[in-house]
């Protein structure tokens, strides 16, 4: 590193608001990153370069391996211009940093500009996002939820893209309450060690659901890996936890040991066995080592690069990975089932600081809780008082499982609607009778909701005008429902229980889902919708849009003036509530702009016909 004092070109001189805007303007496209800062490094201004690096406390690049909000620090205190040469945070370009002091909305602050080869991408740009896209899309979508452990799954990017790519896990259920921890490291870098590591997990679940134990599945994935190059001496933790008993069996290729946090704050690494990792030495043992994972205790998995760091010591790099795990498995609460999903997340974002981190870190845990909840029963008169007691208890019991508002929401709707038509037609033309509710969680975390009462049931009509139409509604809503009609009418609901992994912390990534609002102060609902529709938004806007028009039974209006984006996946969702509505009989009212890009994509997609766009 080098540093000297430095000047900044004069900048243009421009007089009024117009040759100021002209100013910003070109200032905001321009190549180089620029910074007005003030004291610690608060940003007051940044153009679109320097917001890509990062923005903000604690968000800004290191330079030369110092915080540029050390160096603003320094030159606010001499009040002399500085320049620093060096790399742009680990292993990233060679730039050359221009500080000079100036006022800054009225305090202390400096002008900062990032200079670098044109030739030389400051961020990893297309490949970071490329090997952030592939890295994302192959590890698993949703962590499976069971009654008996609470499982959390994190993957956080190294800092430069040059090391990034190829660490993963994995949980697969088994059956039985039984599921399949995987974490592991493919070799390599970027997108070819994430295409590694989508070969190796899929061989790895392939021999899983075929014979599950750990010498098998070890075995298999020796084999494939020598035949190989790129996942030959990749390093893995395999293991099969008995959700119900805490009996664990595992194998290890390459890998370290994985941690135990007892209930009493307690932490001890497992013995292993060290082994080669996979491919590297044909016919190597695969020894299987036992565990009983106690009530309260949790599984910590973690891959090579959460040991990783500027430290050499390998014994304080574990001591910082205890720490860390204690410090978040020590907070009241953590097992909890609502609160479970972030532990993985906070104990890479405490092992890994924000800046400077060599490497990736893949995070899996395995909570097995102190106590498992209860199964629901509740028996109620059939009538529609009954229904909010209902809607209460049930919401209740289901936060209290853990369940994602989404997913409830589908499953009070679907569960409503049973009892719903239980209290309305039940015991028609008699004195209203019993109907109960009961929901249970099996070991391999499928809620089964029954709603059961001892009156009649009818077949619908073939024109069934007001009726019919409960069976409709529920199987928009949940996996699976059945209807048993000889003791009475039984009506069960199954919903295979998964959650999606919590994302680590990407400061300015600004992936906030849309705003959805139903309004009920009209004539009829108003689902009105803001922010960007992606994929995951979708669903939300799927459920929302049944939950409203009662499984598309009632006329609703969709109100998507303040979209940003609507995906295709969203144009389905609106196409098959169109579809259902017009076999209602009535018409979906969709509100856009017009002339507007969203208008225009309902417009493409053929909806016109089927919808009234206003």
């Amino acid at each position: 590193m080098s540093t000297s004092q430095g000047s900044l070109p004069p900048l243009p001189h421009t007089s009024g608001a117009e040759g100021g805007d002209v100013l910003l303007a070109a200032l905001e496209d321009a190549p180089t990153p620029i910074y007005c800062l003030a004291a610690g490094g608060r940003t007051v201004w940044a153009n679109a370069g320097a917001r890509r690096l990062g923005a903000g406390r604690g968000n800004l690049p290191h330079v030369a391996g110092r915080p540029l909000a050390d160096v603003v620090d320094a030159v606010i205190g001499t009040g002399r211009a500085e320049t620093v040469s060096g790399s742009l945070g680990a292993g990233g370009p060679a730039v050359i940093v221009v500080l000079r002091p100036m006022r800054v909305a009225g305090e202390p602050g400096a002008v900062v500009v990032i200079e670098h080869d044109p030739d030389t991408a400051l961020l990893p740009g297309a490949d970071a996002d490329a090997v952030a896209a592939a890295q994302s899309s192959l590890l698993p979508p949703f962590l499976p939820m069971l009654p008996d452990l609470a499982l959390a799954g994190s993957y956080h990017r190294a800092t430069s893209v040059r090391a990034a790519g190829g660490d993963w896990y994995d949980a697969v259920p088994l059956g039985d309450g039984r599921v399949a921890l995987v974490v592991g490291d493919a070799v390599g870098h970027g997108v070819a060690a994430a295409g590694a590591m989508s070969r190796l997990r899929g061989a790895m679940r392939s021999t899983a659901l075929r014979d599950p134990d750990p010498a098998a599945v070890l075995a298999g994935l020796d084999s494939f890996a020598a035949l190989m190059d790129d996942v030959e001496g990749a390093s893995v933790f395999y293991g099969v936890l008995d959700s119900g008993t805490g009996e664990l069996a595992f194998t290890t290729a390459g890998h370290p040991a994985p941690l135990v946090v007892g209930d009493d704050g307690t932490a001890s690494f497992l013995a292993v066995t060290p082994r080669p990792p996979l491919g590297s030495m044909p016919g190597a043992g695969t020894p299987v080592h036992r565990f009983v994972l106690g009530h309260g205790a949790t599984l910590v998995l973690f891959s090579n690069g959460a040991l990783a760091g500027s430290s050499s010591d390998y014994a304080v790099a574990l001591e910082r990975l205890v720490s860390a795990s204690r410090e978040v498995l020590g907070r009241p609460g953590a097992g909890d089932p609502a609160t479970a999903s972030g532990l993985a997340v906070e104990i890479a974002e405490l092992v890994r600081p924000p800046q400077d981190w060599p490497d990736d870190v893949a995070v899996l845990v395995a909570h097995r809780r102190a106590t498992t909840q209860g199964p629901l029963r509740l028996d109620l008169p059939a009538v529609p008082a009954s229904l909010p007691g209902i809607r209460r208890r049930l919401t209740a019991w289901l936060t209290e499982l853990g369940m994602g508002e989404n997913d409830r929401v589908g499953v009070m709707a679907a569960v409503g609607e049973a009892c719903a038509n239980a209290a309305e037609h039940a015991y028609r033309g008699r004195e209203p009778g019993p109907m109960s509710v009961r929901a249970a969680v099996d070991p391999d975390g499928v809620l089964t909701v029954t709603v059961h009462d001892d009156g009649t049931w009818r077949a619908p009509d073939h024109d069934p005008g007001d009726r019919g139409r409960g069976l409709l509604i529920m199987r928009q809503l949940v996996d699976g429902v059945s209807l048993d009609d000889r003791a009475g009418t039984t009506v069960t609901l199954t919903v295979r229980l998964r959650r999606s992994p919590d994302a680590p912390s990407a400061p300015g990534s600004g992936a906030d889902g849309p705003v959805l609002v139903v309004d009920r102060d009209g004539p009829r609902p108003v689902v009105r919708v803001s922010g960007a529709v992606d994929e995951a938004g979708a669903d939300s806007l799927r459920i929302r849009l049944l939950e409203a028009s009662h499984g598309g039974t009632a006329r609703v209006e969709l109100d998507l003036r303040d979209v940003a984006l609507f995906s295709s996946a969203a144009v389905r969702v609106v196409l098959a509530v169109a579809r259902i509505a017009r076999d209602e009989g009535w018409r979906l009212v969709v509100h856009a702009v017009d002339g507007g890009v969203t208008r225009q994509v309902l417009e493409v997609s053929g909806l016109g016909g089927l919808v009234d766009l206003r």
